[in-house]
C-alpha cells in the first residue's frame, strides 16, 4: 500500500506560480506510476500530469502542457507539480495519485490509481 500526503497549493493571481508536493510512504518504488489529477466544481476529475518513474517518461494534458512540470525526488519519495503561468481555469482541487508498478497504457484514467492524496485547493484569480 501507498500513503500519500499533499502540501502546497493556495491562492494566486493569474500568471503566478504554485508548487504542490506529495510525499509517499509505504510501498514506495522508483518505478511506481505517479500522477496529478484535478477536479473543478461540477466537473469530472481530469488528469493533468503523469510520471512513469525511474527517471522515465512524463506526460501532460494539453491544457497544462508547457506550463506545468511533474518531477520526483526519489530520495524523499516525493512527487511535485510545479504550476506556472496559472490561469483562472486552473482553479480546482488537485490530487496526487499512485499505483504500485509501472504506468500502463491507460495511465490517463483515474481508475488506474488505487492510492490518492487528500487533495489541495488551488484558486487562481483574474
Amino acid at each position: 500500500q501507498v500513503h500519500l500526503v499533499q502540501s502546497g497549493g493556495g491562492s494566486v493571481q493569474a500568471g503566478g506560480s504554485l508548487r504542490l508536493s506529495c510525499a509517499a510512504s509505504g510501498d514506495t518504488y522508483s518505478s511506481n506510476c505517479m500522477a496529478w489529477f484535478r477536479q473543478a466544481p461540477g466537473k469530472k476529475r481530469e488528469g493533468v500530469a503523469y510520471s512513469w518513474g525511474s527517471g522515465g517518461r512524463t506526460y501532460y494534458a494539453d491544457s497544462v502542457k508547457d506550463r506545468f512540470v511533474i518531477s520526483r525526488d526519489y530520495a524523499k519519495n516525493t512527487v511535485y507539480l510545479q504550476m506556472n503561468s496559472l490561469k483562472p481555469e486552473d482553479t480546482a482541487m488537485y490530487y496526487c495519485a499512485a499505483k504500485v508498478g509501472t504506468c500502463s497504457g491507460a495511465y490517463y484514467s483515474e481508475y488506474q490509481y488505487p492510492y490518492w492524496g487528500q487533495g489541495t485547493q488551488v484558486t487562481v484569480s483574474s
